[in-house]
C-alpha cells in the first residue's frame, strides 16, 4: 500500500496538470448531475407541500343536530384514508374568510357561510381516485348538503406530478450517463498517458495486481476529491439561489456522503476498466 501511494504521488508530480484536470472534470460532471438532482429534490418537496393542501369539505345542512355531526365525525376519522376531521362552525368560517380575504371582510355574513366538515387525507392517499372515493362516502351522510374538493385541480395536480416524475427519471439517467462517459474518458486519458510505464512494469515481471494498485488508488482519490468539490459547488450554488431567487432546500447529510462515495466509486471503476484494457494490449 505504501509503495502504491508513493507511485500515485510520483505520477502526480510528473503530470500535475493532468491530475488536476481529472479531478476538476470529475467534480464538474458530478456537479452538473448533482445540480439537476438538487432541482428535482426541491421540486419534489414543493409538490409534497402542495399536496398537503388537498382537502375535502362537506357542507352541513342548516339545523342538523350536533349529536349527529359528532357521531359522523367519529365514523369519518376511522376511514383508513383520513388523517383529520375538523368541524368548522359558521362563526369559524366567517372568521377564516375575513382573515384570508380582509379586503372583502364587510361582504361576508354568517348566514352565507354554512357549517362544514374539513377532511384532510393521509400522505400517499391523496390521488384523484382515493379523494373521490372519500368524497362520495361523505356525500352519503343525510345531513351533508354538498361536497367539494376541487376535482379538476386534484386531477391536474397529479397529472403534473406524474409528468415531473417521469421527466426527472429520464433526465436523471441522461445526466448520470453523460457524467460517467466524461469521467471515464478523462480517466482513460490519464491511464493512456502512463501506458509506457505500464509496459515497463509488465516487462520486469510485475503482476497485474501490482500494476493496477497505483492506478486504482489514483482513481479512487481523484473521484473522492472530485465528489467533495462537487458537493461544495452545489452548496455554494444553493446558497446563491437562496439569496437571489428563493429558498432552496439542501440535500440531507446521508445524500451528501453518498455523492462523495459515488465520485470515489466512479473513479475506482473508471481506473479499473482503463487499466484492464491497457494490460491486454501490452
Amino acid at each position: 500500500m505504501r509503495l502504491a501511494l508513493r507511485e500515485v504521488w510520483t505520477a502526480f508530480r510528473r503530470a500535475p496538470g493532468l491530475g488536476v484536470l481529472s479531478v476538476f472534470t470529475i467534480a464538474f460532471s458530478l456537479f452538473a448531475f448533482g445540480l439537476f438532482g438538487l432541482v428535482a429534490y426541491n421540486t419534489r418537496i414543493a409538490l409534497e407541500r402542495l399536496e398537503e393542501r388537498v382537502e375535502i369539505r362537506a357542507y352541513v345542512t342548516e339545523g342538523t343536530e350536533a349529536e349527529a355531526v359528532a357521531a359522523a365525525v367519529g365514523d369519518i376519522r376511522a376511514f383508513p384514508e383520513v388523517a383529520s376531521v375538523t368541524y368548522v362552525s359558521p362563526d369559524d368560517a366567517l372568521k377564516k374568510a375575513r382573515t384570508e380575504m380582509a379586503e372583502f371582510q364587510d361582504v361576508f355574513e354568517p348566514e352565507f357561510l354554512p357549517a362544514s366538515l374539513e377532511v384532510r387525507l393521509r400522505a400517499g392517499m391523496r390521488d384523484p381516485v382515493q379523494v373521490k372515493t372519500v368524497a362520495t362516502r361523505l356525500g352519503g351522510y343525510s345531513f351533508v348538503d354538498d361536497v367539494r374538493y376541487g376535482e379538476e385541480w386534484v386531477q391536474k395536480f397529479y397529472t403534473m406530478r406524474r409528468a415531473a416524475t417521469v421527466a426527472g427519471i429520464v433526465l436523471g439517467i441522461a445526466f448520470a450517463l453523460a457524467a460517467m462517459i466524461i469521467i471515464g474518458s478523462t480517466i482513460r486519458t490519464s491511464v493512456l498517458a502512463r501506458s509506457r510505464e505500464i509496459g515497463i512494469m509488465r516487462l520486469v515481471g510485475a503482476t497485474d495486481g501490482f500494476i493496477r494498485a497505483p492506478f486504482l488508488i489514483d482513481g479512487l482519490l481523484k473521484g473522492f476529491i472530485g465528489g467533495g468539490l462537487a458537493v461544495g459547488l452545489m452548496w455554494m450554488t444553493r446558497t446563491a439561489l437562496t439569496v437571489t431567487v428563493f429558498k432552496f432546500e439542501f440535500f440531507p447529510p446521508p445524500v451528501l456522503l453518498a455523492a462523495v462515495l459515488v465520485g470515489a466509486v466512479i473513479g475506482l471503476l473508471g481506473s479499473s476498466l482503463s487499466v484492464g484494457r491497457q494490460l491486454k494490449r501490452v
